[in-house]
């Protein structure tokens, strides 16, 4: 495949020990220590205080990042396409809804249920914001941060605008966590477009391979996700934080990658443009 170019113009990071770019910046980066504690779940204000007591984990922290990576990309949220990516959607409530069924089947919430969708975060995204651009919502079993970051820079190319990526994933719980594993929460965002702006952070000139090549996290970071079914992220945003030109490969499927030369404004680098 032919190598093409796309901009991040906006990122956004959250984690307990991690709770925003702000905070995870630096840490990623190797100049300050994360929190010893966990940050509370951020509160999703983009909804109704009722809305907002009833919002699921992924509910959540969707919208924590996706607001946050329109605010550090100076984006209006009603302008941007979407792709929102989960490995497992809603655990936490896949395991209420089976363990309801298999037991009191008639007392199964209305409202839990239809926040059980895989499209639920991106749905609540576009009624918060009165956003009526096209969103995707996808999965990819291990390779789901690699696909919904392709899916983005590939919509971004055709479309020719910047679009908005959320990639989350919250703990697997009861019987569930047996089969899958997820440990913590873990939301990422960032906005990409084939243009770059006074504000863009990095280059990123992407094209996929083929082979398995992953890279890896620093251990002192990987340790901070660790165990949550999006931690591939890491390494990405790892390499924004450091604002070093590097090239990150993240997986696609066993036998594909999506590779990622990542630049860096002002880095000193003679391609940049």
């Amino acid at each position: 495949m032919s190598t093409l170019t796309a901009f991040v113009n906006g990122v956004a990071f959250w984690a307990p020990r991690l709770p925003g770019w702000q905070v995870a910046a630096p840490v990623l980066r190797g100049e300050a220590a994360a929190p010893v504690q966990p940050a509370p779940r951020p509160a999703p204000t983009l909804l109704g205080p009722t809305e907002r007591r009833r919002a699921p984990d992924t509910v959540a922290i969707a919208l924590e990042v996706a607001a946050r990576a329109c605010d550090s990309a100076g984006a209006d949220p009603k302008e941007l396409p979407s792709v929102f990516a989960s490995t497992y959607g809603d655990l936490a409530i896949s395991d209420y809804m089976s363990e309801t069924l298999a037991r009191t089947p008639t007392l199964l919430s209305p409202i839990r249920f239809h926040n059980s969708v895989h499209n639920a975060a991106a749905g609540y995204w576009t009624i918060g914001t009165g956003c009526y651009e096209p969103y995707t919502a996808l999965t990819a079993y291990e390779d789901t941060f690699g696909e919904g970051l392709l899916e983005a820079l590939t919509q971004a190319a055709c479309g020719d605008r910047a679009v908005l990526l959320v990639a989350y994933d919250i703990e697997a719980r009861g019987p569930l966590a047996t089969m899958v594993s997820s440990r913590g929460i873990l939301g990422a965002g960032v906005i990409v477009s084939p243009h770059a702006q006074a504000s863009s952070l990095a280059r990123v000139r992407w094209r996929t391979r083929r082979g398995g090549e992953r890279t890896v996290a620093m251990d002192c970071n990987a340790e901070l996700v660790a165990g949550n079914a999006m931690a591939a992220c890491l390494p990405f945003f790892e390499t924004l934080a450091r604002a070093e030109r590097r090239t990150v490969c993240v997986g696609l499927s066993p036998a594909l990658s999506l590779e990622l030369d990542v630049g860096f404004p002002g880095a000193g680098h003679a391609d940049e443009g």
